[in-house]
């Protein structure tokens, strides 16, 4: 009796050391900062931040303001909004900020709250950058020869018609990929931010279990709608099918019957 009591205090010991593990780590992850990033030198990365926060639902709106005029004010330093996404109870914001201003802008957004997820992510864009700038490096050698070709005075009238709108087709490539090298730049001076915010009640076992039963009402809702719309399909077939069916049950009883009085017919015979 003594040996069953000793395992049931250790199954209960190595359950309290869990949860209390548990309950650090989640503690470790809503307090740990999450700072920007910038490349080392040589390198070409953007950098990305995902953060998860909970908060009661009812401060999910204040909180998403609270950090879009942060960034809309330059709160934290430069910064521009991208993408704002607010349901009931829940939000997503995202904003692109210099790297100084991630940790900040992070901490406002999760203030009052838990961080229950982040990720930072990183794309190298070596590769765009460096065929961008030898395209523009070709186009501007190319622009260089027309002009050359354009203060010849033996060139012919036809000639420098076609070579000026050579020129401005070449100008207009450059100006885009004078665009596609600004964009990349600001995308390697700055970090890409996405805030989540979603009501605290949907991750407890309540709000599960509620989310649960009106997904199964949902599906269930679904699979009688499909159910009823396929039998609304279906009831014309049936319509004239019955008929048909009749008429082949009454003519296989007519032959069948019909062969019974020949073999009748015969037998007597």
């Amino acid at each position: 009796m003594s040996r069953y009591r000793s395992a049931w205090m250790a199954l209960l010991l190595l359950g309290v050391l869990q949860s209390l593990a548990g309950c650090s780590k989640k503690q470790e992850i809503s307090s740990a900062p999450i700072s920007g990033e910038k490349s080392k030198a040589g390198a070409m990365l953007a950098y990305e931040h995902v953060l998860r926060i909970r908060l009661p639902g009812a401060e999910v709106a204040g909180r998403v303001t609270a950090a879009r005029q942060a960034c809309e004010t330059a709160r934290f330093g430069a910064c521009n909004v991208l993408r704002i996404e607010q349901g009931e109870r829940d939000a997503e914001l995202a904003v692109r900020i210099v790297p100084e201003g991630v940790e900040p802008m992070a901490k406002l957004a999760s203030q009052g709250g838990t961080v229950g997820f982040r990720q930072t992510t990183a794309e190298d864009l070596a590769d765009v950058v460096n065929d961008n700038q030898r395209r523009r490096e070709l186009l501007e050698k190319h622009a260089q020869h027309l002009a050359e070709l354009a203060v010849r005075k033996d060139i012919a009238v036809t000639d420098l018609i076609a070579l000026s709108h050579e020129q401005a087709s070449v100008e207009s490539q450059l100006q885009s990929l004078q665009a596609v090298a600004a964009n990349q730049q600001h995308r390697l001076d700055t970090n890409r931010l996405e805030l989540h915010f979603g009501d605290t009640s949907a991750y407890s076992r309540s709000g599960r279990i509620g989310k649960g039963f009106t997904g199964l009402l949902d599906e269930t809702t679904e699979g009688v709608t499909d159910a009823l719309g396929l039998l609304g399909y279906g009831l014309p077939f049936l319509i004239l099918a019955f008929p048909l069916a009749l008429l082949w049950l009454w003519l296989w009883r007519r032959f069948t019957r019909r062969g019974r009085d020949e073999r009748r017919s015969v037998d007597k015979a």
